[in-house]
């Protein structure tokens, strides 16, 4: 089956890509620009972008080219700028695969639909109603609804991938920013966390998608993917720190005093992040799909490690 991966040189694109060629799929890389072989540039992505050439033979999609978290926003709407990528795109995108014969197409959402935070006790299951709370993720719900809409209407089949945090080689943002102070030897105020939280590492996520590809039962789901362990943030370092051979520099400051600090400086959001709790279930997939984990927490963040030290 030849298959369309949107979203090609991105940190989940690029390895699945590479996984999907390595047990012999026909794999067209979408880029912005031609860049790999072989590769369709289609350009921006939008509610008017042109898929053909890229969707020419191909049976299914993984969509996971998407506009994702922004640092530092100067967009006075950010919901609209959201919206032309994510919605827009993805239901152009979706549209112009069901009437080119596109058999199955896999979208990769985030957990962000589900809310950003889970009570103690009762993790997010992929029936939950939704509840997002920042444009990203009010944006990947808009596009899972008009997908859905769109395979109704034509009958080709969705599969959609809700992960929490991704970690793995290449990986960018707040979690890199973690690995190089724990390398450092930075003291971190952050030895007396006992939240729990899901992340799932890069080689699982490639695994289940590939799996959601062509299992029969995959076909109209939602699943929450995750490693299947939940850790504290202070675990997790401990974790990363372990994975790179040096100690963990972590002062035991009470949370509450962490969440005061961070309201000071505006920081609040970024507390909740280190501090709350975000655990998902993933046993629809495991019992529909027979799926499991193919790496553990601490096999992944060794690789991670492994992949550093020669970079």
């Amino acid at each position: 089956m030849r298959v369309l991966v949107t979203g090609a040189t991105g940190f989940v694109g690029a390895p699945l890509i590479k996984h999907l060629r390595d047990i012999g799929c026909d794999v067209v890389a979408a880029t912005r620009a031609a860049m790999l072989q072989p590769s369709v540039a289609v350009g921006d992505i939008h509610g008017s972008t042109d898929w053909s050439d890229a969707l020419t033979g191909c049976g299914a999609v993984v969509h996971t080219a998407a506009r994702v978290h922004v640092m530092r926003e100067t967009s006075s709407d950010s919901l609209r700028e959201f919206r032309v990528v994510n919605v827009d795109g993805s239901l152009n995108l979706a549209r112009q695969a069901a009437a080119a014969g596109v058999r199955r197409f896999v979208f990769l959402s985030t957990v962000k639909v589900n809310g950003e935070s889970s009570r103690p006790g009762h993790p997010f299951l992929p029936d939950d109603m939704p509840a997002p709370e920042d444009a990203y993720g009010i944006s990947k719900l808009e596009a899972e609804l008009a997908l859905k809409e769109v395979c109704l209407e034509t009958g080709m089949e969705f599969v959609v991938i809700r992960p929490p945090l991704v970690y793995g080689p290449g990986v960018r943002g707040n979690f890199l920013s973690m690995v190089r102070w724990i390398k450092r030897g930075v003291p971190l105020p952050l030895g007396a966390i006992s939240n729990s939280r899901s992340l799932v590492a890069l080689d699982n996520l490639v695994d289940f998608i590939t799996v959601c590809l062509e299992h029969p039962a995959a076909a109209n789901q939602v699943f929450l993917v995750s490693d299947g362990e939940a850790v504290s943030t202070t675990e997790m370092l401990r974790k990363i720190a372990r994975a790179h051979g040096v100690a963990s520099r972590l002062i035991p400051v009470p949370p509450r005093w962490l969440r005061r600090g961070a309201a000071m400086l505006g920081k609040s959001a970024a507390a909740d992040r280190l501090l709350g709790s975000l655990v998902v279930d993933n046993a629809k997939a495991r019992e529909i799909l027979g799926w499991k984990p193919v790496v553990t927490m601490d096999e992944q963040l060794r690789k991670m490690a492994r992949d550093d030290s020669h970079s």
